[in-house]
């Protein structure tokens, strides 16, 4: 049951996401024209977007407990739990918020998070280490089409877990006992209300809201095994995604011995505006579609299982912190028969109404990001599941799709990096079968992609590898419903690297180069395209090159270098030959470039991204095939 459970804790605070965005722009990738103004503040045509100088961090701050549950009952206010905060690491630097690529911005994903219980003398109860995953069901929560209407949930687990004095909190040493049998616990928090705005003093901070709950043995780590509300796009959107009844996509879970459903709205209920109490959409039902005809009650008649007041959810300012948006409904035994096998379906005032889709069957990847370097084996378990339970036995059909991609060049519009090319660098099963567990295998030993995404013919500059898209899709008919257009497996396969012996500064220099050129806060401390500083810091830039992707240390902070790179830049440091001296180029002028017609291209962020995604979408939605 995942976070969902009888026994779980809510938390809210903020967050500080302080990414840079100077590798927003594919144009920027581009050594041979790349500017000192790219990594200045301002639009990407001329600067470096909204936060040039960003250092990924990303950090918990201020988020306390908020409420806890046994049981299904609310602890007791004399339980410790109810006075801890949730922070993050106190011993090393913090986690680090990257994107996989820069023509996939839509499943940015936390690397090196380490979360804490602390009491009120901030002693540690629990440590944990999260592990890496990226947001989902990104959509337009508030009104606007800037980064900071939009929400969107991260659902992860803890591992390593560390338990301390727990003598005052019965509530935790449940907790604890309840992940001993995997040492797991799940999590699960939703992100909203970014500040863009660079004189605030909330600048790239926002809200969180989170559960934490006990993960069970076999549950997936970044998705519910459950019941899931679909939604639909508003016709004619060009911006994030804006459900026709409202709400976004939700999960729910049916706990048949407690008797009770578990309805997660907490990214699922829009805002008056950012950061703003709830919308009231009117006392929001519950029910079950019932597909079968009664006396008095016509087929798809609603059975009803509960309601949430609008005073509860709207009027109340403190509700969404409470609670992270989880309803709990309890359910009499007629009420659980009729939920077992048909859709479920929540309704509010006029025009408000999500549901399931009308067969119950839904499926997603559990992990569905991937970087993987050529020659490497990949398998990935999508979960297909039917009224909340495991499917086996259907046959899931897997197909590229480029269509939640996002290929932008704002330099040099003429030259826009494509993506999903070649399609024969990952040559996976295109169709498998579920197991008694429900999982079908997208399997796959990739290949080399060669460098599509270079600029210029002969030139050694330029995006690394490629980023493809997968999609995944019951094959029989009856078990189709709405798309989720997020919900895809994203792979960024990096280019074969095997440089020159002797290796030499000339070889790995444009690596430096461009590491230094998108991420210039680094230059505080060093220029990462000088010889002599990168030299006279080997010692500690070994030390980093050579950590794993999920220490918050590892570099590259953007986590977008090969592991053939990363290894080569190793070697090298253990004697870092200068070569044949570098000719210096002068920086290419700017044509004068007139500014795109929609202010979103202007914004930066998330809604950009989501800008080009939709150009492509225009573009062809269609699966890619390889061109001739």
């Amino acid at each position: 049951m995942s976070y969902l459970n009888p026994v779980r804790l809510h938390f809210s605070g903020k967050f500080l996401a302080n990414v840079s965005t100077v590798n927003n722009d594919p144009g920027h990738f581009n050594n041979a024209t790349f500017q000192s103004s790219f990594q200045k503040l301002g639009q990407g045509m001329t600067n470096g977007w909204f936060n040039p100088q960003g250092d990924a961090s990303f950090r918990l701050l201020g988020c306390r407990v908020t409420s806890a549950w046994a049981d299904g009952a609310v602890v007791p206010e004399d339980d410790t739990v109810l006075a801890c905060g949730v922070a993050d690491a106190d011993s090393r630097v913090s986690a680090k918020l990257v994107d996989l690529d820069p023509e996939q911005q839509l499943v940015s994903q936390i690397w090196g998070l380490q979360v804490r219980l602390v009491d009120g003398n901030g002693t540690t109860l629990l440590r944990g280490s999260y592990t890496p995953a990226a947001f989902c069901d990104i959509w337009s929560r508030a009104a606007g089409s800037s980064d900071i209407a939009a929400c969107a949930a991260y659902q992860s687990v803890l591992t390593d877990l560390e338990w301390g004095d727990l003598s005052g909190s019965a509530f935790l040493r449940q907790l604890r006992t309840l992940s001993a049998p995997n040492g797991t616990l799940s999590i699960k928090f939703n992100v909203d209300a970014f500040c863009m705005d660079f004189s605030s003093p909330d600048f790239m901070c926002g809200r969180l809201v989170g559960s934490i709950g006990p993960c069970l043995p076999n549950e997936p780590a970044h998705l519910l095994v459950g019941r899931h509300f679909m939604a639909q796009d508003t016709p004619g959107n060009d911006s994030f995604f804006k459900p026709v009844g409202q709400i976004n996509y939700c999960p729910a879970v049916i706990d048949p011995v407690a008797r009770c459903l578990y309805l997660d709205l907490g990214n699922a209920l829009p805002t008056t505006g950012p950061d703003n109490a709830l919308k009231d959409l009117g006392d929001l039902r519950l029910g079950v579609l019932d597909p079968i005809a009664t006396p008095g009650a016509p087929a798809g008649s609603m059975i009803p299982l509960g309601a949430l007041a609008a005073a509860t959810y709207a009027g109340d300012p403190t509700w969404y912190a409470r609670t992270a948006g989880v309803v709990v409904f309890a359910l009499d035994a007629n009420q659980l028969a009729a939920a077992a096998s048909a859709p479920l379906a929540l309704s509010g005032g006029a025009g408000v109404m999500i549901g399931e889709a009308a067969s119950g069957a839904w499926l997603r990847a559990d992990d569905f990001v991937h970087r993987l370097s050529p020659g490497q084996q990949v398998d990935i378990a999508v979960h297909a599941m039917r009224w909340g339970r495991p499917l086996p036995g259907v046959v899931v059909d897997f197909k590229a799709d480029t269509g939640g991609l996002q290929p932008c060049n704002v330099i040099d519009p003429n030259d826009v990096p494509p993506v999903g090319t070649p399609l024969a660098a990952i040559p996976f099963n295109p169709e498998a079968r579920t197991g008694a567990d429900g999982i079908a295998w997208l399997s796959m030993v990739v290949g080399d992609p060669g460098t599509p995404r270079y600029f210029g013919a002969g030139t050694h500059f330029g995006i690394d590898g490629q980023v493809y898209g997968i999609r995944a899709s019951f094959a029989a008919p009856q078990l189709q419903g709405p798309v989720n257009l997020t919900d895809f497996i994203s792979i960024l396969l990096w280019s074969s690297f095997t440089p020159r012996l002797p290796l030499t500064w000339v070889t790995l220099y444009p690596i430096f180069k461009q590491y230094a050129n998108l991420y210039p806060v680094m230059n505080r401390f060093l220029d990462m395209g000088d010889y002599g500083q990168v030299v006279a810091n080997a010692d500690l830039l070994k030390l980093a090159f050579g950590l794993a992707p999920d220490d918050p240390n590892a570099m590259p902070v953007t986590r977008d270098m090969s592991p053939a790179k990363r290894q080569a830049i190793l070697a090298w440091l253990d004697a870092p030959l200068e070569g044949p001296p570098i000719l210096r180029r002068q920086p290419a002028q700017s044509e004068a470039l007139s500014p795109p017609a929609d202010d979103k291209v202007n914004q930066g962020g998330k809604a950009t991204a989501i800008s080009r995604r939709l150009i492509v979408q225009q573009r062809t939605h269609a699966t890619m095939k390889e061109p001739s």
